[in-house]
């Protein structure tokens, strides 16, 4: 494998992590949204991630993200007969947000970047001093 390829290994896995901490973040900012009709109630969004190989199938040349989904856990119902988009039996949904799970999605994701920043760093000086031993 050329050292230039980590390059593109990193940078796959940089944005990769970068989807992953948006995804997170939209899940946080939409925790306490309150919907009256479980059609549409804000559910929970996960990156699916996948190995990118290369050209002969045998190498790994990144991270491939292949789509965003929803999650399939119940939503919750809180009972609040005063709210304006309670329900006829006085629920409303909110959505099926764990913020236990996407603050330790968060940490991992921005451990996962801080990481490739750092492969990403000792690739540049791995070279630069490769090229410092021609002079």
């Amino acid at each position: 494998m050329s050292l230039f390829r980590v390059f593109d290994i990193s940078g796959s896995a940089l944005q990769a992590q970068t989807i992953r901490l948006n995804a997170t973040a939209s899940n946080m900012a939409n925790i306490d949204s309150i919907s009256s009709s479980t059609a549409t109630t804000y559910r929970a969004r996960q990156p699916v991630f996948a190995a990118q190989l290369d050209a002969a199938g045998d190498e790994a040349a990144g991270v491939e993200v292949l789509g965003i989904v929803e999650s399939q856990t119940p939503l919750r119902r809180e009972y609040r007969p005063d709210h304006p988009l309670a329900d006829p039996q006085g629920y409303v949904d909110l959505p099926n947000v764990n913020p236990v799970e996407e603050m330790a999605n968060m940490i991992s994701a921005a451990r996962s970047y801080q990481s490739n920043v750092e492969v990403l760093n000792t690739s540049k000086q791995m070279l630069l001093r490769t090229l410092a031993l021609g002079e």
